[in-house]
């Protein structure tokens, strides 16, 4: 097994269980994971640069990697870049590069490295179109200091995993020249409502992620101020956005627009599912939904659904990654769990299962490409998510972005045209957790 972009965690001797490895830009021994900070300034200068240096260098010190700090541009070269598995912008303004060192960093990017832009990262290299892209969005302006409340959008992402759906704290908050949504996976947003001076038409994005021509890259508008960098919650969106661009944590990060809500966390919205079976789904204060007992299974009887993307964040629980549960589709609607089982398809959560029991499969029918999988799938205690996509009867499975199953169904009796989804409770010893369950219609035929 390939062991590299692996951090040395606790986490590490799961993964290695598992087989959830990583593939980085470059290839490095488990401990010597390096992350280069550049905080070149040839514009504004922010006085929290110092506090941003120390800080990502207590996360590598915490969180087993090597951080070097520079402001020195003569250290984008093609070999010196190679020793990196992401480079932090962190708060540089204006032109920092020349033309070899942008070459440099573009062959970095494109082959397979990782960008982390903090805050005034985005106001740097306005004529550099290869970077604009890579941070996502220019810097426009701001307005003064002030609270406002961070909607988090995303809450599978390490960068926003711990958070909570809203987050209140005091900033700098840029608007921006454009905006990035249709470009990139938006992970936070700002409500525009709750402070003033916000000029981007109530749809405001400030952190992102992209896979961006063959590289990681994520940005956070946060971190204007000193006090930013002692801040528990930011340190920790920090460390989950080098952890991500590093590919030591696997998210799915292409754009996603168009979905609705099946479950958002709400007790209102618990009340439109309906179990089926033994056990239950207990909701925690956060939202998670977390399974005890059964084998049951929670679904949704609203509507029959036929062409559509289902999209769902998970974890399991147990160190060894031995839970089990699925995901449900295509089954009539029934208060009998096996009904599910006999009529539709189940897409598995189980690591330690034969090929076509394992997590990504089509449950009994169609072992996941296990190679792919293994590279996708994040470790127990950390979220994952799952694309299902349903278009007539090919049926299609993502993990953290990665396609790692395509089956067609050829059995009448679990025709995918019309049905519902669920998700299982196994049994006693299992537990598995699911967030932000959310659907977006499709037509019947496409990619």
């Amino acid at each position: 097994m390939n062991t590299t972009g692996r951090w040395t965690t606790a986490v590490v001797g799961t993964a290695l269980l598992l087989g959830c490895v990583s593939q980085p830009a470059v290839s490095h021994s488990a401990d010597t994971e390096r992350v280069l900070v550049f905080s070149k300034t040839a514009g504004f200068r922010h006085d929290s640069i110092p506090e941003g240096v120390a800080a990502v260098k207590q996360l590598g010190e915490s969180g087993g990697f090597t951080v070097d700090a520079t402001e020195d541009a003569s250290a984008f070269t093609t070999r010196n870049l190679r020793r990196y598995d992401a480079v932090a912008f962190l708060s540089t303004t204006g032109d920092v590069l020349n033309a070899d060192q942008q070459r440099a960093f573009e062959g970095y990017i494109r082959h397979g490295g990782g960008y982390v832009g903090i805050h005034a990262a985005a106001d740097t290299e306005y004529d550099w179109a290869f970077y604009g892209g890579l941070a996502g969005a220019y810097f426009q302006s701001h307005p003064a200091i002030q609270p406002a409340t961070v909607v988090v959008e995303d809450r599978a992402h390490p960068s926003t995993s711990e958070l909570s759906p809203t987050w209140n704290r005091t900033d700098e908050w840029y608007n921006y020249r454009s905006n990035p949504r249709e470009r990139v996976h938006v992970l936070a947003a700002l409500d525009e409502s709750s402070y003033t001076g916000g000029t981007m038409n109530g749809d405001h994005p400030i952190a992102w992620c992209q896979d961006y021509q063959g590289g990681r890259a994520f940005y956070t508008g946060l971190g204007h101020t000193k006090e930013s960098y002692a801040d528990p919650a930011f340190r920790g969106h920090l460390l989950g956005g080098i952890r991500y661009a590093t590919g030591h944590t696997q998210a799915d990060c292409r754009p996603e627009n168009g979905y609705r809500p099946l479950y958002d966390g709400t007790a209102e919205s618990l009340a439109d599912w309906k179990q089926a079976g033994p056990g239950s789904f207990t909701r925690s204060d956060d939202g998670t939904l977390t399974s005890s007992g059964g084998m049951g299974m929670l679904w949704y009887p609203g509507q029959d659904l036929g062409s559509y993307s289902l999209k769902l964040d998970w974890k399991m629980a147990s160190a060894s990654g031995d839970d089990n549960s699925g995901v449900f589709v295509g089954f009539p609607p029934s208060d009998d769990p096996w009904s599910a089982v006999d009529n539709g398809y189940e897409i598995q959560i189980d690591a330690t299962d034969v090929p076509e029991k394992t997590t990504g499969s089509v449950y009994g029918f169609r072992s996941a490409d296990l190679n792919k999988r293994d590279r996708a799938l994040n470790p127990p205690g950390e979220w994952n998510t799952y694309e299902i996509r349903v278009q007539g009867e090919r049926l299609r499975v993502w993990l953290n972005g990665v396609k790692i199953n395509d089956f067609t169904n050829t059995d009448p009796a679990r025709s995918l045209r019309d049905g519902h989804v669920g998700i299982q409770n196994h049994g006693a010893a299992d537990q598995v957790s699911f967030r932000d369950i959310r659907i977006k219609e499709l037509p019947v035929k496409g990619d």
